[in-house]
């Protein structure tokens, strides 16, 4: 009795809790989970992020050691904005790290329906258009434009308008390649030829204002001849002009030709062979400067090129550095061409004697009726061109152009189809950028010579 009241003052207040003494023996069995029960709570001990899931690992085993997982290529945008894009071109590019894993050009930024515009005009009315293909060099445009018509006309050119045409492509070339040359050397970092060479420049736009009123989009070279004989005195400023530009060429190779850190961010870069050269529809300095010697002014001559004796230069590696000699002996040629041109320059007239295709001259029209009136029908309605199609094409600064029209029998054409340069030249880039670094890419489309106007149209 007296253990039973020490037993309620000392657990009196408890009575509602269970009392369990641990020394007694528990007849139930001892429980060990099995394998496939642990397995279930294994692995990392904490809640994993798609970034960390993403990037790396984190593994429990008493030391921490990220492992690399995924890690993709990153894209950009070259261009349009990119002042080495030469235009409005977006290339898109993979990167592994600096190095470019796949080139994309996109194009269509400029595209104008030029030639679905041409078979809504006049013969002489797409002329203007014509010039705003390759802005660079729009009398070699025009000349490709005039020769496919007048195989349309089945008519001829006189001389004088012959030379006078091959003057003005030989300098549309020189104009080009003076671009070209100096912004491959502004874009690899020299910065002085791009002054020299636009000076050059700005002189034969001034030669060019002085021969038909218009120093950049010109529409001075027309089916039939030209609009207007040259200037007195013009050949000779353009003897001079060329006397001084051998000089700049000189003075150009000496500080980028011969210079170790140009040739270093030129050779071996965008390297194409002549087998891939011809397989993508290369021409001009791209195709020759694999070793290919194709030039249409030798291989299919036009316009008396056949008269004047000149060398085809070409390339050995086909790589930017290649490109870059090729256009200054192509310059060199060219002057050598002018000077045979302004020795030889023939008398007589302009334009072809066929009134139904040349307009009169304004003095005609002040005494002539039948002038008059066939001044009026050609600009209002335009000189019919007989059904019939053709391809001509013609050796411009930057490659092969080519002008694929069709006649109806009418004043406009029944279908224009323009084979341009730089749209093969520019998906090259495709392939000819796989494995060159970010840095390269400026170099490489600046000797490619691209001009957008002549992608897009």
């Amino acid at each position: 009795m007296k253990n039973v009241r020490r037993y309620l003052a000392l657990f009196g207040p408890f009575k509602h809790i269970r009392q369990i003494q641990t020394s007694a023996a528990l007849n139930a069995k001892r429980w060990v989970p099995d394998v496939e029960f642990a397995n279930q709570f294994g692995g990392v001990g904490i809640f994993t992020t798609e970034a960390m899931e993403k990037y790396y690992r984190v593994i429990y085993h008493g030391r921490v050691r990220p492992v690399e997982r995924k890690l993709r290529n990153m894209w950009i945008n070259f261009g349009p904005q990119h002042p080495a894009a030469h235009g409005v071109l977006r290339l898109i590019l993979e990167l592994d790290g600096e190095l470019v894993v796949r080139a994309d050009p996109h194009v269509g930024f400029l595209h104008r329906a030029s030639e679905k515009l041409m078979e809504h005009k006049h013969y002489t009315q797409s002329l203007p258009y014509v010039d705003r293909f390759d802005y660079v060099s729009t009398l070699a445009n025009e000349q490709g434009f005039a020769v496919a018509v007048e195989r349309l006309l089945n008519i001829q050119v006189p001389p004088r308008a012959q030379a006078i045409r091959v003057l003005c492509s030989e300098l549309s070339r020189i104009a080009n390649h003076l671009l070209n040359i100096s912004g491959t050397i502004l874009d690899a970092g020299g910065i002085t030829p791009f002054f020299w060479m636009c000076e050059e420049r700005e002189k034969i736009y001034e030669l060019s204002e002085r021969l038909c009123g218009a120093r950049v989009h010109c529409a001075y070279i027309r089916p039939g001849g030209v609009s207007q004989d040259i200037p007195i005195g013009f050949m000779d400023d353009i003897h001079e002009f060329c006397m001084k530009l051998g000089e700049r060429c000189d003075e150009t190779e000496d500080i980028a030709t011969g210079n170790r850190l140009y040739y270093a961010r030129t050779a071996g870069v965008g390297v194409v062979s002549a087998h891939d050269a011809i397989h993508h529809g290369f021409s001009g300095p791209m195709l020759r400067s694999t070793g290919v010697k194709w030039d249409l002014r030798i291989a299919f001559p036009y316009d008396g090129y056949d008269l004047y004796d000149f060398d085809v230069p070409i390339g050995t590696f086909g790589d930017s550095f290649d490109r870059h000699l090729l256009r200054l002996m192509e310059l060199r040629q060219s002057i050598r061409i002018i000077n045979q041109v302004i020795d030889t320059m023939p008398e007589g007239e302009v334009r072809t004697d066929d009134s139904k295709v040349s307009p009169p001259l304004r003095s005609e029209m002040k005494t002539s009726m039948e002038a008059l009136i066939h001044h009026f029908k050609l600009c209002s309605e335009g000189y019919v061109v007989p059904p019939g199609a053709t391809y001509t094409s013609v050796e411009c600064p930057k490659g092969e152009l080519g002008f694929y029209m069709v006649g109806d029998g009418t004043s406009k054409p029944y279908r224009v189809g323009i084979r341009s340069c730089s749209y093969n030249h520019l998906a090259g880039v495709a392939f000819m950028g796989k494995g060159l670094l970010l840095a390269d890419i400026a170099i490489l489309i600046a000797t490619i010579d691209v001009v957008f106007g002549d992608v897009d149209r």
